[in-house]
């Protein structure tokens, strides 16, 4: 098409559709015309970053992929997920200092089918995806690591996350049975450059070390913490701060004794946060907060429960000191039943990041997992790898009701999909029945819709019992950021441009 033909409107949404951006209105005093609602688009592009799995040889890891079917994608596209990239050798032994590009670790079916990729040992790769057309809106990945002995065994699983630019990590650890890693992918041509900063129970821990680290192009690495500070400090808080570039990040906790898992980003500092789906039987729950401004926060602490809100005996506050990491042990918290933790505050609210260290199983049979607080649902979220056996849906409405559509994928080898709509009462947590596909085999996608009422916060637990340890590991599900709104133009100025 003649670019003096294109339309403003043309050239906006595609902007819109590929950046997410959106631009506001005009004031309504500049025009006399009515205003005219924005158009909601499918998002072009989409790019997704994956931690490497483990550093056991004898870990497991399976890769998924899945995108939701949505209305308005264009027919053609693709996706890949490829290892980061390594320099080639030259023959003799040595290095050209080359890239080579990595090899696909899974092939990213159709929209509604989930696939999988299979990778092993501690020599498995960071991954860097992207995603086009109709593979993009609502693509998810996650890797799921099964680890049978040593430092972190059990069952380890984190979402793949777009680059960002800042990233926080209440729950973190150096504690002398922990082995932390902060893992940071660089999925871009240049260079990013990154601040590593650690916050315990006294404020901010000095670390020459954590400053101005460099992570290359296209490539990942692992920061053990306990490399930036000689302190022992049983809760930490960790932010990932760029100063130039974008990167992926994301904590790996491995413990001696009670196994590890991944701790995802928190979402953004907020005065009220939900950190929703603790598991039923978890046997200890420790609430982990962080207030990184200059004020002192004072949460309300409530168990969103089957039934209702109720205040956890002795724990119904928590006191935050700006700049230092608090903590509480809540115990066994859910007493059996679901339940989710909403955070809230009276008088004068304080933006705070917080997150879950959950435990399940006793004595030597203890495995551990992180909820960070997380985000809404929003339109739409997904979580890629289920079966019908260990995963648990657990959805939240902290405030008003609602009701919920959950939609279950085919099957990765084979079946169709089939739905299902819940009602949520305020206030509430329940692990709802999710359907499973109908004929299905292999693994499947969670994909939960609102439909009405007030917003709603999930997560999916995954459980798999290794040599009587009780594995298992916890994904909240947020907006999978698959459509974005486009302002419409008031007029096609394209008569101008010629």
């Amino acid at each position: 098409m003649n670019r003096s033909t294109l339309s403003l409107l043309a050239g906006t949404a595609a902007l819109a559709a590929i950046t997410g951006f959106a631009s506001m209105s005009e004031p309504a005093a500049a025009t006399k015309e009515p205003e005219r609602a924005a158009a909601v688009l499918p998002v072009e592009r989409t790019s997704l970053l994956c931690p490497a799995p483990s550093t056991s040889d004898i870990a497991d890891t399976a890769v998924t992929s899945f995108t939701p079917v949505t209305r308005g994608t264009e027919s053609a596209g693709k996706a890949e997920l490829t290892a980061a990239t390594e320099e080639s050798a030259d023959g003799k032994g040595g290095k050209t200092g080359k890239k080579k590009a990595g090899k696909p670790v899974v092939t990213p079916k159709a929209p509604g089918t989930p696939a999988t990729g299979d990778t092993s040992g501690s020599d498995a790769p960071a991954l860097i995806g992207s995603a086009e057309g109709k593979f993009a809106p609502g693509w998810t990945v996650q890797e799921t690591t099964e680890v049978a002995a040593g430092t972190g065994r059990g069952l380890q699983g984190v979402n793949c996350t777009p680059p960002d630019t800042s990233f926080w990590f209440p729950g973190a650890s150096t504690d002398a049975d922990r082995t932390d890693y902060v893992h940071l992918t660089n999925p871009d041509d240049s260079a990013a450059v990154v601040d590593i900063e650690l916050y315990g129970k006294d404020g901010a821990i000095a670390s020459q070390v954590g400053e101005n680290l460099t992570v290359p192009p296209h490539s990942s690495e692992p920061i053990l913490l306990s490399t930036l500070t000689p302190e022992k400090q049983t809760n930490l808080t960790v932010h990932v701060n760029v100063r130039s570039g974008r990167v992926g990040a994301a904590v790996q906790a491995l413990d001696d004794k009670i196994g590890g898992d991944w701790l995802a980003a928190a979402t953004d500092p907020a005065g009220s946060l939900v950190l929703p789906g603790i598991p039923k039987d978890a046997t200890a729950v420790r609430l982990i907060a962080f207030a990184p401004g200059d004020a002192d926060a004072d949460l309300t602490v409530k168990l969103a429960s089957p039934t209702g809100l109720i205040t956890p005996a002795g724990n119904g506050e928590l006191h935050v000191k700006a700049g230092m990491t608090a903590a509480a042990d809540l115990g066994d918290i859910t007493r059996g039943e679901a339940g989710s933790l909403v955070l809230t505050q009276t008088g004068r609210s304080v933006p705070v990041v917080a997150a879950l260290r959950v435990v399940r199983g006793k004595g030597a049979a203890q495995e551990t997992a992180f909820i960070p607080a997380a985000g809404a649902v929003g339109a739409r979220a997904t979580s890629a790898d289920n079966n019908a056996k260990g995963s648990t849906l657990s959805i939240t409405a902290p405030r008003a009701g609602a009701q919920v559509k959950v939609t279950a994928s085919a099957g990765s080898e084979g079946g169709t999909a089939a739905s299902k709509t819940f009602t949520i009462k305020g206030g509430t947590t329940q692990d709802v029945a999710a359907p499973t596909p109908s004929g299905g085999k292999g693994g499947y996608a969670l994909t939960v819709e609102p439909l009405s009422g007030g917003p709603v916060y999930a997560s999916r637990t995954l459980a798999a019992t290794e040599g009587g340890v009780p594995g298992f590991t916890v994904q909240t599900l947020s907006d999978d950021r698959g459509t974005v709104s486009v302002p419409r133009a008031r007029q096609d100025l394209s008569v101008l441009q010629k």
